[in-house]
């Protein structure tokens, strides 16, 4: 009977090891790291000399503006399809920094080209200093998401209202306002496809607020 018992007793220990080992490999994998995305390092072959150009006036580039929603690192889409009010974020997927800070890091370095680009503590010592007002450029970001069309097509979607403003002894004036949107294809229905065609749109707002820039800072001063 004691034999009996203690073969009894060894059965029950061997299945509650058993089950404490189906429940250690049953336990969920620790979460995945979400994946971090930026807009890309850039031109990285080194262009051709080209013939020197005329220096435009130093600017002063004001930290970019946008609604809440934006202010985090979510890479956002919309279906507009079926609720384009609604933006939804990616779950495993991040943007390295904030849309904002992306987009002003890449304008200034392109308006940085063709001109001295100061943040906007460097162009207050300026100012103090040297008794110099420098032109100012505000950029409101209204829209940065992954736009679906539909289920098989979607677009990068950037937005932007972009102001020159022009400090004078009777106070500031606005030499010019521009607003700019931007669409370019995404390669695939996903957040890698949604921020390579925000990367592009982002770049192609660039571009032109650029181009914008420099017939705006041709003007002579008053």
């Amino acid at each position: 009977m004691k034999t009996n018992t203690h073969s009894l007793a060894a059965v029950l220990a061997g299945i509650g090891f058993s089950a404490v080992l189906a429940g250690c490999g049953a336990l969920p994998d620790k979460p995945a790291r979400a994946a971090l995305y930026d807009f890309g390092p850039g031109p990285v072959a080194t262009a051709p000399a080209a013939a020197p150009t005329a220096a435009l006036p130093t600017l002063a580039l004001a930290e970019i503006e946008s609604n809440t929603r934006l202010d985090g690192t979510q890479i956002l889409y919309r279906l507009g399809y079926a609720d384009a009010n609604e933006l939804r974020p990616y779950g495993q997927s991040r943007w390295s920094q904030a849309p904002a800070q992306l987009l002003r890091q890449r304008l200034r370095d392109s308006l940085a080209e063709r001109r001295m680009v100061l943040g906007p503590e460097e162009s207050a010592t300026i100012s103090r200093s040297k008794g110099e007002v420098p032109d100012t450029l505000r950029i409101s970001l209204d829209e940065f998401s992954h736009y679906f069309d539909s289920p098989a097509s979607s677009v990068g979607l950037v937005r932007l209202r972009a102001t020159l403003i022009r400090g004078t002894t009777g106070g500031d004036r606005v030499l010019g306002q521009k607003t700019i949107t931007v669409r370019r294809p995404a390669p695939s229905a996903d957040a890698p496809g949604g921020v390579k065609a925000l990367a592009a749109a982002s770049d192609a707002a660039v571009a032109e607020v650029t181009q914008w820039m420099d017939q705006l800072q041709r003007q002579p001063r008053q």
